[in-house]
């Protein structure tokens, strides 16, 4: 992986009432696949059409191979494959009408691995495209956005209704692009499709980036949970104080500590009467929740 080709810096979209994106920085490396992960409405997509050149930002910037999405946008979607979190098709009587279309618009002149697709998610391309079912839309959407081979991929939510194997197929399909040297930014409310495939994950919550995540050091044990008793609720209390980012539930209180950060979470134990004191490691999901209270709890100090 080398340089930057995808980068938002401080991007704003405010629709009011806490809605939109605020001050979204993200850097995504030539070659990786990154991960997006938030509820729905967290501002996956909003953060997504700004990249596509979709939508203008009140403020920030989101660049493209050192282009303006904004700017540059004919130019940006000459390198960029895209699956939308909603999906509309043209009025055309079949994916076989669609996909001859979607072709012209790619410049594509070699079907094979059109048809490698078709065949890999086990789709009919004769069937009506408005009777269609969501996941064989789902499909349909898959094949028109990669037949194009393009260098960067942007897939909003790109697994919505593909059942679980159909799923599974789809993400060794990503593993082939990662592998041909493709950039794949994919958003997912899915925890476990992010962990298997990506090489780096922002949390989104509220529109704001809440933590960045290699999850190869998270895979592979950097990340480690801690689980501690206290005798008394004023000394959990007082451990959150010195240890910020931790979660209290009465005497009980969790947090997570990459391996260069034990040592201080150790010493803000220093003097305090603990019951007990465990250590896991954090499945994605865990890591999630655990930052989004975490922040929270930050934000309502404040």
């Amino acid at each position: 992986m080398n340089g930057s080709i995808i980068s938002t810096e401080h991007l704003t979209k405010d629709y009011g009432h806490g809605r939109g994106i605020f001050d979204v920085s993200l850097d995504i490396r030539e070659g990786e696949v990154f991960g997006y992960l938030g509820t729905n409405g967290s501002g996956k997509t909003t953060t997504i059409r700004h990249m596509m050149g979709f939508l203008k930002a009140d403020s920030g910037t989101v660049a493209v191979n050192g282009l303006s999405s904004w700017k540059n946008a004919p130019d940006v979607m000459k390198s960029v494959s895209y699956i939308p979190g909603e999906i509309a098709f043209p009025d055309l009587k079949t994916g076989t009408e669609f996909f001859k279309v979607q072709a012209e618009f790619l410049g594509v002149k070699d079907f094979s691995y059109m048809n490698h697709l078709i065949d890999l998610l086990g789709l009919d391309p004769s069937a009506s495209l408005k009777r269609m079912s969501k996941g064989m839309k789902q499909k349909t959407a898959i094949v028109a956005a990669l037949m194009g081979e393009r260098n960067i991929l942007l897939l909003d939510e790109p697994t919505t209704g593909l059942d679980p194997l159909m799923r599974e197929t789809f993400l060794e399909l990503i593993r082939e692009e990662k592998a041909k040297g493709r950039t794949i930014f994919m958003s997912s409310h899915i925890f476990e499709e992010i962990e298997e495939v990506c090489d780096r994950a922002a949390i989104i919550n509220a529109g704001k980036i809440q933590s960045v995540l290699n999850l190869s050091e998270f895979r592979h044990g950097s990340v480690r949970t801690f689980h501690v008793e206290f005798s008394e609720e004023a000394e959990a209390k007082l451990f959150c104080e010195r240890l910020p980012g931790c979660s209290r539930n009465g005497i009980q209180v969790q947090f997570d500590a990459v391996a260069k950060d034990v040592d201080a979470a150790f010493q803000a134990l220093a003097g305090l009467q603990i019951l007990s004191l465990s250590e896991s490691h954090p499945d994605l999901e865990q890591y999630f929740m655990n930052t989004i209270q975490s922040n929270q709890s930050e934000e309502e100090k404040k």
